[in-house]
Formats: structure tokens, C-alpha cells, sequence
């Protein structure tokens, strides 16, 4: 049923693209550093291990050797790089299509298939492989993997052709920057390079003073500052729209698209009601911090939903702090 949606908003969507436009889309992923470009080699990449994943299993049915077993296991630490490929579609593609566009069926149906095929890999990469229901979980996965790709390639990459502007291309190009490789390395996109390059040229060409009770800043000052903290802070206005993130590798991908958005849109499905209570919770001021520890690839990691509030007690905004405790750990422990 979900993949009939999907097909059917995605018919109603691109039955008005004419032929050039389809040859158009076609060759834009074509141009070496594009993002689509780079989603589409992720997509070869990931078809060969999904072969290769194949052919292992029809070995390990005749062969449950100990050494095909250590094989299957080894290759599923490669499919299960997918993730990155869907974080990165999460990030940058479907909140833009929904909140620029208001094309919400991707966001809706696909981005909740990209969560369930990521959770199975990681149960299958969890599980004892001599279970036998490992083999079956595994090929099931992979199929939906295979439909993922289909509806990518043939439907899901073509709206956002159809849709998104260069400008909205250069600004994925470079957020796309902060993920980790998919199977495939990061190339330069010349053109999005000069176009970026000229924009914060003329961003950076002000050097107006910053008052504030405290003290003074430069915007350069300021920026440099904030960027220095050793904590990622998001920061959304009294209207839920993102304002601010700071720069720098993070944990949390924070889209530089994503400013100027309402914060739902960033969010899946599954997560989205749980934002809006706590936001509900702090404009009605039943709380004031809400603070979540957990695991994030390995590090611990604390972060915090603190409510803003003004001179007068007013809601102005929420802050997201997240803070690695890979270190205060250690020094604890010692």
C-alpha cells in the first residue's frame, strides 16, 4: 500500500514533465560533483553489494561453512553504509520538497521505509547469523533496498529535478559536504564551488559592530566564537522556524537549507509529534529543559531542548545543545 502511494503522488507530480524535461533531469545527474550525481554512483555502489550480498547467500544455502558466515557478516557492515545515503536524502531533500514545495508524499511514506530498512540492517548486523530466520530477514531487506533505488532513480530523483533551482542545488552540494562516504568519495562541484565562493564573499563584506549588554563582537568575532564551542547549538524562534546552527562537524547534520524553515519539516514521521510536544510544553511554559542522554555512533552524548525566554519571561525560541561526553566520561572513570 505504501509504495502505491508513493507511485501514485509521484504520477500526479511528473505527468506534466515533457520529454526534454526527463532528458534534462537525466543529464543534470550526469554533471560529475552535482548531488545527484553523487546519490546515483551511491546507488551503483550499493547494487553491486546487493549482488554480491545475493550470490553469499545462495553459497552459505548449500555451504553453511563457518567461513561464507564471516563473509555474509563482513558484507553487511557495507550495506548497512545505506544509512548514510538515507540521512542524507532526510537531511537535504525530502524537508526542502515538502516545506519549498509542498510535495509531502516522499517525506511522508519514503523517509519512514529509509528508517524501517535501516533499523532491520542494524537487527540482522545484531543477530546470531546461525538463526534461521537470518537468511530470510537479510534477502527481504535487500529487496526493499532494491525498491528504494528503483523509486530514487525513477521517481523521487526527477521531481526534485523538475523543482529545485541551481541556487537549491549548490546549497545541497555543500551541506552535503558534512556526511561521511557512502561506499563512493565526495567529488568537487566547479560550478557550485564559484557560486558558493562569490556568495560568502559578499556575506563576509560587513563589518558592522555587534552591541550587546555584555560587551562587543565583529560578526567575524561572533561567528568564530560560536563555531569554536565545543557544543552543537540549533536555535528556532518563537513561529518554530530554524534560525541559527553553528558550523562545524557534527553529530546531529544540520542543514544550512533548513534556515528560514518551520523546524517539523526536518523531522521524520515517528519524531515529529514528540518536537511538538516538547515546543508545546515550553510556549505553554509547563517545562523549561527537557535533557536526553544517549548513544550516537558509539560517543555518548547529552542533548538538551532548553526553553528562551526574554527579560519579561516571554517565549522567544528554543536552543538545542548537544554535547559529546566521550571525555567527561573518561575523566570520571579514571
Amino acid at each position: 500500500m505504501e509504495e502505491k502511494n508513493i507511485e501514485a503522488s509521484a504520477a500526479r507530480v511528473t505527468s506534466n514533465i515533457t520529454i526534454e524535461k526527463r532528458e534534462a533531469a537525466k543529464k543534470q545527474a550526469e554533471i560529475v560533483g552535482h548531488p545527484l550525481h553523487l546519490f546515483t554512483k551511491e546507488n551503483e555502489a550499493l547494487t553491486e553489494v546487493i549482488n554480491k550480498t545475493k550470490s553469499l547467500i545462495k553459497d552459505i544455502k548449500i555451504d553453511p561453512s563457518d567461513d561464507n558466515n564471516r563473509k555474509i557478516i563482513e558484507i553487511i557492515d557495507n550495506l548497512r553504509k545505506v544509512a548514510i545515503h538515507y540521512a542524507k536524502k532526510g537531511d537535504l531533500l525530502y524537508p526542502h520538497m515538502k516545506a519549498k514545495y509542498d510535495i509531502s508524499g516522499p517525506s511522508d511514506v519514503m523517509w519512514s521505509v529509509d528508517d524501517e530498512i535501516r533499523d532491520e540492517l542494524k537487527f540482522i548486523a545484531d543477530s546470531d547469523f546461525r538463526n534461521a530466520e537470518y537468511l530470510g530477514r537479510l534477502e527481504h531487506a535487500i529487496t526493499r533496498m532494491e525498491e528504494m533505488i528503483y523509486k530514487e532513480q525513477n521517481i523521487f530523483f526527477p521531481i526534485c529535478t523538475k523543482f529545485f533551482t541551481d541556487e537549491e542545488w549548490y546549497k545541497i552540494y555543500q551541506d552535503s559536504k558534512d556526511y561521511a562516504p557512502c561506499l563512493v568519495d565526495f567529488v568537487k562541484w566547479p560550478e557550485a564551488e564559484a557560486a558558493l565562493s562569490k556568495e560568502n564573499a559578499t556575506s563576509n563584506a560587513t563589518d558592522d559592530i555587534i552591541n550587546l549588554p555584555g560587551g562587543h563582537f565583529t560578526p567575524a568575532q561572533l561567528r568564530a566564537m560560536l563555531n569554536t564551542l565545543p557544543v552543537e547549538i540549533s536555535f528556532i524562534d518563537e513561529n518554530d522556524i530554524n534560525c541559527f546552527f553553528n558550523e562545524g562537524p557534527k553529530l546531529f547534520k544540520r542543514a544550512g537549507m533548513a534556515i528560514g524553515r518551520d523546524v517539523y519539516s526536518c523531522h521524520p514521521p515517528k519524531i515529529e509529534m514528540m518536537v511538538r510536544s516538547i515546543i508545546g510544553d515550553f510556549k505553554s511554559g509547563a517545562r523549561d529543559k527537557v535533557s536526553v542522554w544517549m548513544e550516537k555512533e558509539g560517543i555518548p552524548v547529552l542533548v538538551e531542548y532548553i526553553a528562551v525566554r526574554d527579560d519579561n519571561g516571554q517565549y522567544i525560541g528554543t536552543m538545542e545543545c548537544v554535547q559529546k561526553m566521550d571525555e567527561a566520561k573518561k575523566h570520571f572513570e579514571k
